[in-house]
């Protein structure tokens, strides 16, 4: 077979200050940047689901046909004009180029400017185009809001199983597995799919911690029960349309034996509710905590600066912990990353060495979160451009603009001139700081980081200082939720009249 293949990722936080441009796919941000025709087998060393994908394929003598890989920082709604132009170059090659199947890296949480369902959207322009016989297997986060369009229109739809991301590349493997088990087979394979009453806050959805690490294990017992696969979606809690948040769904030859097993993982994921409630740490009482633990820790405490963190809509530009680690006098601590191009370049034009009287960051959509303005000490610059070494974007080159260590008093500060989740140590060294010799780290992530950094860290804490993402989805202002789901476990339903999924 020949088999065509494209990308195009976004996690939409619809409350975040920023935009998605193109411009921001060309870059990549936390992705690779853009990637046409045969560049995108240059990925194929990276931890991506189409690099899986193509392997696993190519493994079973197939050929593919790449068209595009794009994707960006999560962020507000992807912009008309980004989403067309590369939503377009994918129909464009559906009409034009010859191939037996489909196979799509999409995240599954992509909102547009005019589409509350992006990726929805996409397979039914495709679907429209191939009709209903070519197959169709999509890969998606395991933050994707999966939509019953979603469901409908693709033959397959594979989910991550590890948050942090480490299994994107598996992800992708298992959707290219399950590609040629259907297009070998003449028997219909049954989709059976149940959508959770509740949100669940991102925090709580590690699978290096329960429950979801236990619920992921129930889900790999399961299917290994005569079901052709298995996926589970906590969702994204920050997308305000009314398919919002957590799904489950199977796919199998018998529709009873997959009823039963979506029956049991749902059970499983729902009961006890209250098992996905997390407790958030103040912002002064983090840093207290944190100094307290590192005077007689060997290893850092590492503070998760989870509402600005940029892989789930935030601009990484806060001060609050910044501001904190100052005031409660901390030592041998650092924070990243602070996206300042200004004061990145005011410190390559200082020098190493050099005083900058600078405002650092300050987020204006965030009351309160003005820039830091003080005398900072230049101790390190990098040109931004370095290799991920961690465990989830393992080999991945990044460009993060200029980038400087500045220093006041016992805090080193990350700064960089784009904005890029802190999950992965080489984002610390690239500028000169040495994570494993600090007391005490402020990663501007949420979970992600904990794939490079748990096995350093003495222990974890995590901080609602101010930022764009809300890290409790009950406090968001919601106005389009599907009628009954609860804002957080155990939460409030909203009061909004949206269809169940209807009987697939």
């Amino acid at each position: 077979m020949n088999i065509l293949v494209a990308g195009f990722q976004h996690e939409t936080n619809t409350f975040a200050p920023t935009m998605a441009t193109y411009e921001s796919f060309v870059r990549g941000e936390d992705f690779p940047g853009l990637v046409r025709g045969e560049a995108i087998l240059g990925l194929l060393n990276v931890n991506l689901p189409i690099s899986g994908f193509i392997h696993a394929v190519r493994e079973q003598g197939h050929t593919v046909t790449p068209v595009i890989w794009a994707g960006a920082g999560a962020s507000a709604h992807v912009t008309t004009d980004a989403y067309e132009r590369i939503a377009g170059e994918i129909v464009q090659a559906v009409k034009t180029a010859s191939f037996d199947a489909i196979y799509l890296d999409l995240h599954g949480a992509m909102v547009t400017q005019h589409l509350d369902d992006g990726e929805g959207e996409l397979l039914a322009r495709i679907r429209a185009l191939v009709g209903n016989e070519m197959k169709i297997v999509v890969s998606l986060d395991l933050h994707g809001n999966v939509t019953e369009k979603m469901l409908a229109l693709a033959d397959g739809l594979v989910a991550y199983r590890t948050y942090p991301h480490v299994d994107m590349a598996d992800t992708g493997r298992r959707a290219g597995e399950l590609l040629m088990t259907l297009m070998s087979t003449e028997a219909p394979v049954h989709l059976v799919a149940r959508r959770l009453p509740f949100l669940i806050p991102v925090n709580s959805m590690s699978t290096v911690m329960e429950p979801a690490q236990g619920i992921y294990e129930l889900l790999e017992e399961l299917e290994a029960e005569g079901v052709l696969s298995l996926s589970f979606a906590p969702g994204f809690p920050a997308a305000d349309f009314a398919e919002c948040g957590p799904v489950i769904w199977g796919y199998g030859f018998d529709k009873a034996r997959i009823e039963r097993v979506v029956d049991t993982l749902f059970s499983g994921a729902c009961h006890p509710e209250e098992q996905w409630s997390v407790q958030f740490e103040q912002p002064d009482a983090a840093v207290q905590r944190a100094i307290s633990i590192a005077q007689t820790a060997s290893r850092p405490v590492i503070i998760a600066d989870t509402q600005d963190n940029p892989g789930v809509g935030g601009d990484s530009n806060t001060t609050g912990l910044l501001r904190a680690l100052l005031k409660y006098g901390a030592k041998d601590a650092a924070i990243g990353l602070i996206c300042d191009p200004a004061a990145a370049a005011a410190a390559h034009k200082a020098g190493v060495g050099g005083r900058i009287d600078i405002a650092l960051g300050g987020c204006p959509q965030v009351e309160g979160d003005a820039p830091l303005s003080a005398s900072y000490q230049v101790e390190a610059l990098s040109d931004g451009k370095f290799i991920f070494g961690g465990p989830m974007m393992n080999g991945k080159e990044a460009d993060l603009g200029p980038m400087a260590c500045l220093r006041i008093d016992g805090v080193r500060i990350a700064v960089s001139s784009a904005k890029a989740q802190l999950l992965d140590r080489n984002m610390y060294r690239t500028v000169g700081i040495h994570p494993e010799q600090m007391k005490i780290l402020v990663n501007k992530s949420s979970v992600h980081f904990r794939a490079d950094f748990a096995a350093i860290a003495e222990e974890i804490l995590v901080a609602r200082s101010p930022g764009p993402f809300i890290a409790d989805p009950a406090d968001l202002p919601w106005r389009h939720l599907r009628q009954g789901m609860r804002t957080k476990p155990n939460g409030a339903a909203f009061s909004r009249d949206v269809p169940a999924f209807s009987d697939v």
